[in-house]
């Protein structure tokens, strides 16, 4: 019987520690990723203070993807045929379209992506394309340095055709055959051409992180609370506790 409650008591204890060790860990990453979407904040801010970028120098910048958020002011020339509307996109909390249209760099066969803003969707007719006005000749794109469109949960394989789900960039290079960059641009600026570019700040969601990081902290504290109520207090000072005087 004894034999049987020590072991109980060591099975228990193992337990225990096993579950605050895992849930401070859990909590620890969470912090760590907290630190990561911080300074990632401070690197978008700090962004915004640079100089824009003209094609020359971002075609000279050795490795552009340590350039995400550095603004640019591009000279070029767009290319409409391979214009993508990207589904199920929001701005002001309303559904539409982004339009993604490559953009030739001037004096240069390089190619960038460049998000040039949002447009409301016909509700009436899924596969209506709204009206979008594409300059021809050489054209003035201010804006910022970005990763690719975030995807979205997609039913199916790779998208293709005008209207997608999703745009993977290596995708879009092999099935256009154009030298894109491994980069987007986000267009800024007033509304013109048929596009609004009210872009949301950039929310790292940080305070997510903060939010979990504490539940797995106050996750690890309850489990050492309960050990120490049920294992110690409850099997070895309550019984002395509760003796019968001799």
């Amino acid at each position: 019987m004894v034999r049987s409650s020590l072991l109980h008591f060591w099975l228990v204890s193992l337990c225990a520690l096993i579950g605050i060790g895992v849930t401070l860990s859990l909590g620890r990453w969470q912090l760590s990723r907290a630190a990561q979407k911080v300074a990632l904040q401070t690197e978008v801010q700090e962004g915004k203070k640079l100089a824009a970028l003209d094609a020359k120098e971002l075609l000279a910048t050795k490795n552009i993807a340590t350039e995400i958020y550095h603004p640019v002011q591009l000279r070029g020339t767009w290319l409409p045929r391979y214009t993508v509307f990207l589904d199920n996109r929001e701005m002001n909390e309303t559904a539409g379209f982004f339009v993604m249209t490559p953009l030739q760099l001037e004096h240069s066969d390089t190619v960038i992506l460049v998000q040039r803003g949002w447009v409301q969707r016909n509700f009436l007719n899924r596969t209506a394309l709204p009206a979008v006005d594409t300059p021809a000749g050489t054209v003035e794109v201010s804006g910022r340095i970005a990763p690719p469109p975030s995807k979205l949960f997609a039913f199916k394989g790779a998208d293709t055709g005008v209207i997608r789900q999703n745009l993977d960039l290596v995708q879009f290079r092999a099935e256009t055959r154009l030298p894109l960059l491994g980069v987007s641009v986000v267009q800024t600026g007033a509304p013109s051409e048929g596009l609004q570019r009210d872009w949301p700040p950039v929310n790292t969601g940080v305070e997510t992180n903060y939010g979990y990081a504490f539940q797995w902290f106050a996750l690890s504290g309850l489990i050492a609370i309960l050990y120490v109520w049920f294992q110690i207090v409850r099997r070895f000072i309550a019984p002395t506790r509760q003796r019968p005087p001799v």
